[in-house]
């Protein structure tokens, strides 16, 4: 089961960096909030029929539903208005380091120590972001620390998804997350958005695109994964998306990828080669 949930993370990987490309084509219309908030929301639309909601929903387990619902909401709109004022490759190393936040904010509040492999692992997908997202070198940008806030709520989100295992089941807690934080961003798109019916049209693509792949496959199966993936071992999995975005982005976007960002993409490759093997070693004893 372990590998089978570690294959469907990967998958993960592959349906976000393939995203990254639509959203990039995407963005610069005015519709941040509105885009995000009708994505989601989709989303969880498509994944209604195949959820049984009766029963699903008690006071404890909608806790964790509300806090990963608003880690996703409020990841995006750090993320989205850091990239207003720092670069591209500054926003995908910055994301990456929630890869480090997850193990710290376990350890600190959870008493969970990572594995001496993970304290390798950790650093070489750090590095291996580094190269890939800025090419080896990097400019204090001011939306940096918004950046920052963001990789801190994306690692929210990957921690509160591991706590909710066996409080709710897989689907009504991905459905619930969805609905939550497609309402957060249609009200805030609501107050402080205004996009044409041009600017509308032009995104559509993209919302229908993630609303199917990124969101309901997507964020599903990571929900479904991590029932048997540690938030350790599935963050440094998940951070193969800015690989994947790479490879799209050179593949779709016409995107440059010099060697120095492939020895990246190697490191990356390795600190999840290192995981797998604590994993191995893990299963024979």
């Amino acid at each position: 089961m372990r590998l089978k949930a570690d294959l469907q993370l990967f998958l993960v990987t592959v349906i976000w960096g393939s995203a990254f490309a639509v959203m990039r084509l995407a963005a610069g219309h005015h519709t941040i909030f509105l885009l995000n908030g009708s994505r989601f929301l989709l989303g969880g639309l498509l994944l209604l029929p195949l959820t049984k909601l009766r029963g699903a929903f008690n006071r404890s387990n909608l806790v964790f539903v509300a806090l990963a619902g608003f880690a996703l909401y409020a990841a995006i709109a750090f993320q989205q208005a850091g990239l207003v004022t720092t670069t591209a490759g500054n926003a995908g190393f910055i994301t990456s380091l929630y890869v480090v936040i997850v193990p710290f904010v376990l350890w600190i509040f959870w008493r969970e120590r990572p594995s001496p492999l993970m304290g390798v692992a950790i650093p070489l997908a750090i590095g291996g972001g580094f190269l890939l997202s800025t090419g080896g070198s990097i400019r204090v940008q001011p939306g940096d620390v918004l950046m920052f806030a963001g990789s801190f709520f994306w690692a929210m989100h990957v921690i509160v998804v591991a706590k909710a295992q066996g409080r709710i089941a897989p689907l009504p807690f991905a459905l619930g997350q969805f609905v939550f934080c497609g309402v957060l961003n249609l009200v805030t798109g609501a107050f402080i958005e205004h996009p044409s019916r041009a600017d509308m049209l032009f995104v559509l693509p993209a919302v229908l695109y993630t609303a199917v792949f990124s969101i309901a496959l997507g964020f599903t199966f990571q929900v479904i994964a991590q029932k048997h993936t540690p938030p350790n071992d599935a963050a440094l999995i998940l951070s193969l998306e800015a690989v994947f975005a790479a490879l799209f982005g050179w593949l779709f976007l016409h995107e440059m990828l010099l060697p120095v960002q492939l020895v990246g993409c190697a490191l990356i490759l390795i600190a999840i080669a290192l995981v797998q093997v604590k994993n191995g070693k893990m299963r024979t004893i």
